[in-house]
């Protein structure tokens, strides 16, 4: 039963304890044109590495320009994203890809969230303010369990199946504010 507990314990968590300073800093003091490079490794190493910008510019009251820029090229590499206030008490944006796409997204703690797969591959997004810099990371793997284990007693207890999943790759940059 630790098993459960301990699972009951961290899926009952809720955002209540989201900081009210956050609600009334993020994203305004994300604001600006950040650069940098983004680093993409597989588990044999780095695989590549190309120019990478993230601008954050109001829109509106609840609306922030999301804008990614990826390699050289800042036409063709442009995503022209919108970041939307949902419930800032709660910690819940969106970015709205404005074709169809809507990723929720949550700040916990300073770090902003955003978990979603397509196309059967399972995504993780953060972006974290650290020292003046924007921490950019996606963590990324396919939705087949690589293994599947538990669902067994052990010690009288009832141990639940839990499946783990490959990560086949880290895209990480550092952006700095221009």
């Amino acid at each position: 039963m630790r098993f459960f507990y301990t699972i009951c314990l961290i899926s009952s968590i809720t955002l209540s304890g989201f900081s009210q300073e956050e609600a009334l800093t993020f994203p305004a003091n994300w604001e600006g044109n950040w650069t940098g490079r983004l680093e993409i490794f597989s588990p044999k190493g780095k695989e590549q590495e190309i120019p990478m910008e993230l601008h954050i510019l109001p829109l509106d009251s609840n609306q922030y320009s999301w804008n990614i820029i990826y390699g050289e090229d800042k036409e063709d590499g442009l995503r022209a994203y919108i970041l939307k206030t949902e419930d800032p008490d709660r910690g819940w944006y969106t970015i709205d890809e404005q074709n169809g796409i809507i990723l929720d997204a949550i700040l916990i703690s300073g770090k902003l969230y955003s978990r979603f797969d397509v196309m059967g591959s399972m995504l993780l997004s953060t972006v974290e303010m650290i020292d003046n810099e924007l921490h950019y990371e996606i963590i990324s793997g396919n939705m087949d369990p690589l293994r599947t284990t538990g669902d067994t007693v052990f010690e009288e207890e009832a141990i639940p199946e839990v499946s783990s999943y490959p990560i086949v790759v880290r895209q990480f940059a550092v952006l700095r504010r221009e």
